[in-house]
């Protein structure tokens, strides 16, 4: 799953000889080259289309698109800052990343101005960025916005070998679609190259040491930081932790978030039967889940509005795994629409024309980042064997999750990518100041085809620090995470010694730290303003479950996360 919106209450890596690797191919942190010197950032007015009011100042980091080639070709990544708000108490930046791979933090100096995250805004400035891809930071698309909106799409928990065949075909233009677009830049869109943006943008801050605060996916790419830049930290907070064990990057992460959101899904199930007198879905979870089953078949015959089918339904009613401050909403747009008032269900699932755009690009950087990433199953009997196995008992989410990752299978292995980069640069020869680039190409190929040729296809980095290599660190996790399974949250805490995991029990909100459990955001508080870290595990009671009829603010809608 992409990632949804900026976190308020949240969405691998190869290293490899072709755009992540440290010098020489070596994995370990102590082998990683020393990043280009990046200039200070100059902050001014932000550009209007970012839409961030005058309070937000914004600014401009140039960096590699490959690092194994720093003087080559530069992108530019967007940044936004708002001061500490009490010079005196300042503690340096913090730095924010919601997830994705695909979202963007520029909004993120406005959550100062929130009552729970005042006391944190007064030591910090709040620094926001855009990842490379995301937005205007060297934007990456794999198909006409128009296109990837186009509605209303079918949605089917157990698809015929008609649709299949259908997605599947989907999948491979989508794959062509990157390939033609991004050019011979689309290797270098990756979580290791994130994790060496951060440590530019640390820099460029004029920060010693990093202060940073990730949520889903960016809990991966921040360990990745970690793994590679120790000594380069200062205090983390890893919230929702996407599970970094590179056996699970990431075609396995995928599966496993299909069984934990069915698990999150009937626990909204079982939320709407208790409240059957205000929604007259049904007093159990089966008559609740045949009721949607009901919405989604009517919406297959009789599109609503023209626009919103199966597919659109599906999309609004995943967010129910997400956060519970969904729940309420929902119900009440299932109930209204199967007894006759579909007006609820058009507000929360008609698609957005002007986020057409913003949607297909986080859509490309997912896909661009997690298919890079790692190895994927080429062998199109994997996927439909795995995915059959798991919908027999996880139905809900796993084909469209299956969909949505589908183009990894048809993904340019490292020699393809580097031919096309080569063909690139051929098609630039005539250009004057070509042919050092052309040169620097061509061998830059032959080492990808040598490295291919003696190591094979790499795997993910091993994410872990020695003991004592890290400044002691803060994760959070909720035990009923669809996203980010909470046995992620245990096995980075695994390989980080050292660290401390703070654990809403019960609960299965993505994203929870400054959100509405006051034990959970002491720890963060107290962390990021005194350094104090808890016990190796500590635990809070849940959050109090939704209201019906109760109304989710901007910051419950805005979601982190994968």
């Amino acid at each position: 799953m992409r990632a949804l919106a900026l976190y308020g209450t949240i969405g691998s890596l190869l290293v490899t000889a072709l755009a992540t690797a440290p010098a020489g191919g070596a994995t370990g942190a102590a082998a990683a080259p020393p990043a280009p010197v990046p200039h200070r950032i100059e902050f001014g007015r932000c550009a209007a289309v970012e839409h961030l009011p005058s309070t937000v100042e914004c600014g401009r980091l140039t960096v590699p698109l490959d690092y194994a080639r720093p003087d080559g070709k530069k992108i530019h990544l967007t940044v936004s800052r708002i001061r500490a708000t009490a010079r005196g108490e300042r503690q340096g930046a913090l730095v924010f990343n919601p997830g994705g791979p695909g979202a963007s933090s520029m909004e993120f100096p406005l959550y100062g101005a929130l009552p729970k995250w005042r006391k944190v805004a007064r030591a910090y400035d709040f620094v926001g960025y855009a990842p490379r891809g995301v937005g205007r930071s060297a934007p990456l698309s794999c198909q006409n916005p128009k296109e990837f909106a186009k509605a209303p799409t079918d949605s089917r928990m157990h698809p015929d070998a008609a649709f299949k065949r259908k997605k599947r075909t989907e999948a491979r233009a989508y794959a062509r679609g990157c390939v033609r677009r991004a050019g011979a830049d689309l290797p270098y869109y990756n979580s290791v190259n994130n994790a060496r943006d951060l440590d530019m943008l640390r820099a460029a801050l004029g920060e010693k040491r990093l202060t940073f605060m990730g949520a889903s996916y960016g809990t991966y790419f921040g360990a990745l930081y970690a793994t590679l830049f120790p000594g380069h930290v200062r205090r983390m907070i890893f919230d929702s932790v996407v599970n970094p064990a590179p056996h699970k990057i990431w075609y396995r992460n995928n599966l496993d978030q299909d069984i934990a959101f069915e698990r999150r899904w009937g626990d909204w199930l079982g939320w709407v039967a208790r409240h059957n007198a205000q929604y007259h879905l049904g007093t159990t979870k089966k008559a609740v889940q045949q009721a949607y089953n009901k919405a989604a078949g009517k919406l297959r015959r009789t599109p609503l509005n023209g626009k919103i089918g199966p597919g659109q339904l599906q999309s609004a009613f995943l967010k129910t795994g997400y956060n519970d401050a969904f729940w309420p909403m929902r119900a009440e747009a299932l109930a209204g629409y199967l007894h006759g008032n579909p007006k609820p269900l058009i507000a929360q699932a008609l698609p957005r024309d002007t986020g057409a755009a913003a949607d297909e690009n986080s859509n490309a950087v997912y896909t661009a980042v997690e298919c890079n990433d790692a190895p994927w199953p080429h062998d199109w009997r994997t996927w439909n064997r795995d995915n059959t196995e798991i919908a027999r008992i996880a139905p809900f989410e796993t084909w469209d999750n299956a969909w949505m990752n589908l183009p990894c299978a048809y993904w340019p292995d490292r020699p393809a990518s580097a031919a096309a980069e080569l063909d690139d640069a051929v098609r630039r020869a005539d250009h004057p100041a070509a042919g050092r680039d052309l040169a620097d190409v061509a061998g830059h190929v032959a080492r990808t085809q040598v490295d291919e040729a003696l190591h094979g296809r790499r795997g993910p980095l091993d994410v872990h620090t020695e003991p004592g290599a890290l400044p002691p660190v803060l994760l959070l996790a909720a035990e009923r995470d669809a996203a980010t399974p909470y046995r992620g949250a245990l096995e980075l805490q695994r390989r980080l010694p050292g660290s401390s995991l703070v654990t809403e029990n019960g609960a299965g909100t993505h994203g929870v730290a400054f959100n509405d459990n006051a034990c959970v955001n002491k720890y963060a508080e107290a962390y990021l303003l005194h350094g104090k870290i808890p016990a190796h595990k500590v635990y809070c009671a849940p959050r109090a479950e939704p209201l019906p009829g109760q109304q989710a603010t901007r910051a419950q809608h805005a979601l982190p996360g994968k």
